[in-house]
């Protein structure tokens, strides 16, 4: 009688943890003090001489625990980060790659050695690439074209880009420049490739800029897209995460948590096919993006601490809230009553843009000297910017600071907390005058009543994070809160004191506020009172994917076109102060760029 063959399982283990992707591995203790920081989880190969212990924050959500300093971390897909990071950098620089989704080097860049076969050029000058994984080929289109050639009425554009970045809604903009929507969607199409053509080729010259130091406040904006059927009336919501420098204003990219060249139907057909249901989500195909099962687990487990009031109440309660998530390094709270996904293009996880943002800065600021983040208070853009930073974090190179603004105020209310900080500041100036029997300027008074606040700094949230009351704040950020996120001990009392004194977000909160009286698209929507609350602006994009390349020509025409008014109009613009142009630039040179 014949034996019955044992039967074999083909699918794949999982592996206990997520393996490192093209040198990324963002799987590590995020305690710059602890001296597993710079050290990965290993995998399991290595396991059990692991500094890690492999434990669960919720369901179905593996984490890992420091046994060094006790430290908790969401583990995530590197390969997840990967493709982030290619959408982030490919949204800007020229990163093509394998057309094939299926492909696995779908999103491996044509310069990386090894990928692709050069494959001759077109008729037009185009260079092709044959694939090495799948065999396809494609071509890749030469710089230097006329970027109107066959364009009906290109006459139009000048008119049509300035009318989009001066808050037209598209409507008017159709009825304006006597366009059809098609031809003004193809406009916006094109005006997008060539302002992220222009900016590419300006900021490949970061590196040789010799920049010694950055001031960058980090911030995420949120945008809501209206509905597009009766039938459902809940919003989609992308966070668009975007940093500034503090110095000469210059806006550094804007990414929104938004991939559309995914097909959400194709996507979960995947996901479905690859057998990756219910699997933990950093061992997924598709770690990065909102899947349907990812969405109703999200809204089941939607917690929240209500708001309090009181700038150093927002703090604690943000803390609470992060503690309320399964992964500490996710912010998303989603509400099945507002929120829902896109039905074209691929909402992202936000954790994962923020890693590949992170990761992309990393690279564009690998020759500055020093560069110092003010990152608005999120747990996951801590993570992210301590990930990518590591090794200058450690090497005393980069630090990271938390900064709280309160912004519920007045008008009134601005201009007494000023007043009232303005009187105890020129009171201790007074008292320290005669105290050391001089007049003494200043700056010294400042830097003394700093390093008084920080001795004094108050022990706040689960991991006692020390916050910092600012003295002597402005209009804009009229009551504020400090906290140092990588102090090593490396810097004297004195240069601590004014790094803390230099923490601001005001520069990339001026790039929001300008961003939202720019553009209708961008612009707050309110709560209906006859739609039962809901959501909804009247002006406000109906596609997703028109919110990146809006952002995008009014962060080049900030960056490059528009001079400030008054005496500040002699500095020029954020890209002559930082060294990226001699002269602000006109429309013109954006429509024209090849």
């Amino acid at each position: 009688m014949q034996q019955p063959q044992p039967t074999t399982n083909t699918k794949p283990k999982t592996p206990r943890v997520p393996a490192e992707a093209h040198g990324i591995n963002v799987n590590h203790c995020k305690n710059p003090n602890c001296g597993n920081f710079n050290l990965p989880v290993p995998d399991a190969a290595t396991y059990g001489n692991s500094p890690y212990t492999i434990v669960a924050t919720g369901a179905n959500q593996p984490a890992a625990r420091c046994n060094a300093c006790g430290e908790i971390f969401g583990l995530k897909s590197n390969q997840g980060v990967f493709e982030e990071s290619y959408r982030i950098l490919s949204m800007t620089y020229e990163a093509d790659s394998c057309p094939e989704t299926n492909c696995d080097h779908h999103r491996v860049p044509v310069r990386v050695e090894g990928a692709y076969h050069s494959f001759g050029t077109t008729k037009a000058g185009s260079k092709r690439y044959s694939c090495k994984s799948c065999g396809k080929t494609f071509s890749v289109k030469p710089r230097g074209l006329n970027p109107i050639a066959r364009q009906i009425q290109s006459d139009k554009n000048r008119t049509i880009l300035s009318m989009l970045i001066n808050k037209m809604p598209l409507r008017r903009i159709c009825e304006a420049a006597d366009v059809h929507p098609e031809v003004l969607y193809q406009r916006i199409d094109f005006l997008h490739r060539q302002a992220s053509a222009l900016v590419a080729e300006r900021e490949r010259d970061i590196p040789g800029l010799n920049i010694e130091r950055l001031y960058l406040g980090v911030d995420r904006q949120d945008h809501v897209i209206n509905w597009s059927r009766r039938e459902d009336k809940r919003n989609v919501t992308l966070s668009s995460v975007a940093a500034a420098d503090n110095k000469s204003g210059y806006v550094f990219s804007m990414v929104p948590n938004f991939d559309p060249g995914e097909d959400p139907d194709e996507v979960e057909a995947r996901h479905s096919a690859l057998g990756e249901k219910g699997m933990a989500a950093c061992h997924r195909k598709f770690a990065r993006h909102w899947l349907a099962e990812d969405y109703n687990k999200a809204v089941m487990n939607s917690k929240r601490v209500l708001p309090r009031g009181g700038l150093t109440n927002s703090i604690m309660e943000t803390y609470a809230n992060a503690a309320l998530r399964d992964d500490i390094e996710a912010p998303e709270i989603l509400n099945a009553k507002d929120d829902t996904l896109p039905s074209k293009g691929m909402l992202v996880h936000a954790e994962y843009t923020l890693h590949g943002y992170f990761t992309a800065l990393a690279r564009m600021f690998s020759s500055v000297g020093k560069v110092r983040f003010f990152l608005d208070q999120d747990s996951g853009m801590r993570a992210a910017c301590l990930s990518a930073f590591r090794d200058r974090i450690a090497d005393g190179t980069c630090d990271a600071f938390y900064v709280r603004i309160a912004k519920d105020l007045t008008v009134d209310d601005k201009r007494k907390r000023l007043a009232d900080a303005k009187a105890e500041f020129n009171l201790l100036w007074a008292s320290m005058n005669a105290a050391a029997g001089v007049m003494l300027e200043e700056k010294d008074v400042m830097l003394a009543l700093l390093k008084h606040r920080i001795a004094d700094a108050q022990a706040i949230g689960p991991w006692k994070d020390r916050w910092v009351s600012m003295p002597l704040p402005g209009m804009s950020e009229p009551e504020k809160a400090v906290c140092h996120l990588t102090n090593l001990g490396s810097h004297d009392e004195d240069h601590l004191a004014w790094l803390y004194g230099k923490a601001s977000l005001h520069a990339i909160d001026s790039f929001f506020n300008r961003l939202r009286r720019r553009s209708s698209l961008l612009e707050r929507p309110v709560r209906s009172s006859t739609n039962r609350g809901r959501v909804w602006n009247q002006y406000s994009a109906y596609r997703p994917e028109q919110i990146a390349k809006i952002q995008t020509l009014i962060r080049v025409c900030h960056n490059y076109v528009w001079v400030p008014e008054g005496r500040k109009a002699e500095r020029g613009t954020p890209a002559t102060r930082l060294g990226l142009a001699k002269a602000p630039l006109d429309l013109n040179d954006i429509i024209y760029f090849r």
